[in-house]
């Protein structure tokens, strides 16, 4: 095996032509405690060994942990330089999706107790999840979700998990992307006050996705490093506090019940009971019955809020990439950062759905924003949010672009080294499939509905579960210790989740109406 073959990751780097002497000490370790990386598969080590399974004895020579059992685990596979608040900031940035607009009417539809009930258990269901993900990880000295697939299942196991993040990151681009092309536009001709376009191409959103993929996302998608995004996400994430900011803001602002705009000016002149205020209409007294918040509330629409709820935290696919360049990695390390991120974004989800619902009640809509613009269309703060929530999903979409690409090289280029050509035709490809997907085909979003209900609880509850089962060695866990049956039971779950998911997602194409959706 040639040196420069062996050092193989993708999303990182190869060794120069000076290191050859140390990736070769590497091998030579890797290859003398191979036998200890999994002490009780006989069955795994012996694979590895036999000259049919190449790629097995490239991950373990190329990513091995130079540590026994005992000891804190070490990767040689890539020396991590980005330090642990970019990496908070790039998981949070991969966490936090569009479907935060969404929060408030899922409240509206279980009540505030109930919301924050079901929020808690996705959250530490979550941080569980990627517990499993980094234990295996630790064990076997993998740091990529498909070679964990590998390492538990053979090829179909890789195959599953390289296929999942694919499908999964490409739904999300796209749905990004699709939010760009058709918000875009109007929130320029808000800012413009142009109520009726003649065909200016700033008002086209076709012309205006393409352009925002090549100015912002397409040169960030280049990076040769996920860490070097950690400003961007940053960035991302400041937007989003801002609209968290403006949501408490306009919740002390907005009277309720409120009119719609186009009825207040219609109404306001005929009906003396009718109030203006510079924040919106009250036209009925405080003690309105629809101006009550509710604790519980069950209703036909309360069994939709789950799946989206059971997808807000979505971040598993690029949980490994980071883990990856993470600085002086350990899995206690990882976790913390994980549980920041999730923690974070816990408490921002937690208020924009509250102070949203506080403010609309039972009017507000599946799309938060949409609802203040009901009162306003040219509310000067609500545009400067809507253009913020726009930046922070343009700039997620390099985030969930490198584990996409990542996945396609380990399937397609699993032996080869880091090459430029490679990188970038990868990325620009990937952009341009999303674009003409986006562009010509956006009833393409119902399939991948479709595929991001099958696709995001494998990859959040299934996969993780199963591959630790498989990993993990049965004299160190046995099958019916607490851990595994845990992890079984946390596998059904993903299973049922994705039952809800599609029987939701079926019936709404039955009956003609939209409110299954994804929380990301």
């Amino acid at each position: 095996m040639e040196p420069a073959e062996m050092n193989t990751i993708p999303n990182g780097k190869g060794h120069e032509a000076g290191e050859e002497s140390n990736a070769t000490a590497i091998k030579s370790q890797a290859d003398d405690a191979a036998q200890e990386l999994v002490p009780n598969s006989t069955e795994n080590a012996s694979t590895a060994r036999s000259p049919g399974n190449v790629e097995a004895n490239l991950v373990e020579s190329s990513e091995f942990l130079n540590a026994d059992d005992k000891k804190t685990p070490r990767f040689t596979d890539f020396e991590g330089k980005t330090s642990f608040g970019m990496s908070v900031f790039n998981l949070g940035n991969a966490i936090m999706g569009s479907g935060i607009l969404g929060l408030a009417y899922a409240m509206a539809n279980t009540g505030i107790v109930l919301f924050v009930i079901l929020l808690t258990l996705v959250a530490l269901l979550s941080a569980y999840s990627i517990h499993l993900l980094l234990k295996s990880s630790g064990i076997v000295g993998i740091r990529a979700y498909e070679q964990l697939g590998f390492r538990a299942f053979g090829t179909p196991g890789k195959m599953a998990a390289g296929i999942a993040i694919t499908l999964q990151n490409i739904g999300a681009m796209s749905s990004y992307l699709y939010i760009v092309k058709y918000e875009f536009p109007l929130v320029i001709q808000a800012f413009l006050k142009v109520d009726n376009p003649s065909g200016e191409w700033y008002f086209n959103g076709n012309y205006l996705v393409v352009i925002v993929s090549c100015t912002v996302i397409l040169p960030l998608a280049l990076m040769k490093q996920l860490g070097y995004l950690g400003y961007t996400s940053g960035f991302s994430l400041s937007c989003m506090v801002f609209f968290l900011i403006a949501v408490i803001y306009k919740k002390f602002q907005v009277k309720c019940p409120f009119e719609d705009f186009s009825h207040n000016r219609t109404v306001l002149g005929f009906n003396t009971s009718v109030a203006a205020d510079p924040g919106g209409v009250e036209i009925t007294p405080e003690g309105d019955p629809a101006c009550t918040p509710r604790l519980f509330n069950l209703n036909s629409q309360t069994a939709y809020t789950v799946p989206i709820l059971a997808f807000a935290f979505v971040c598993h696919p690029e949980v490994l990439p980071i883990y990856t360049e993470l600085r002086n990695p350990t899995k206690t390390k990882m976790q913390h950062v994980s549980n920041i991120s999730i923690g974070v974004m816990y408490v921002m989800y937690f208020l924009a759905a509250l102070f949203g619902y506080l403010t609309f009640i039972d009017k507000v809509e599946a799309e938060l924003l949409h609802t203040y613009s009901r009162i306003d269309p040219y509310d000067t703060l609500i545009l400067c949010v809507r253009l913020a929530v726009l930046t922070a999903v343009t700039l997620t979409v390099p985030i969930v672009l490198f584990p996409v690409r990542r996945a396609i090289q380990q399937l397609f280029f699993p032996n080869k080294t880091f090459w430029w050509p490679r990188h970038i035709a990868i990325a620009v490809t990937l952009l341009t499939l999303i674009n003409l997907l986006v562009i010509f085909a956006p009833n393409i979003l119902g399939i991948f509905g479709v595929i991001g209900a099958t696709s995001a609880p494998c990859l959040i509850f299934i996969f993780p579960a199963v591959f630790y089962i498989r990993i993990v060695p049965k004299e160190e866990e046995p099958m019916r210790s607490t851990p595994k049956i845990i992890a079984t039971c946390f596998a059904l779950l993903g299973v049922l989740f994705m039952i809800m998911s599609l029987s939701f997602i079926i019936i709404d194409w039955t009956s003609g109406s939209s409110k299954a959706s994804s929380g990301h």
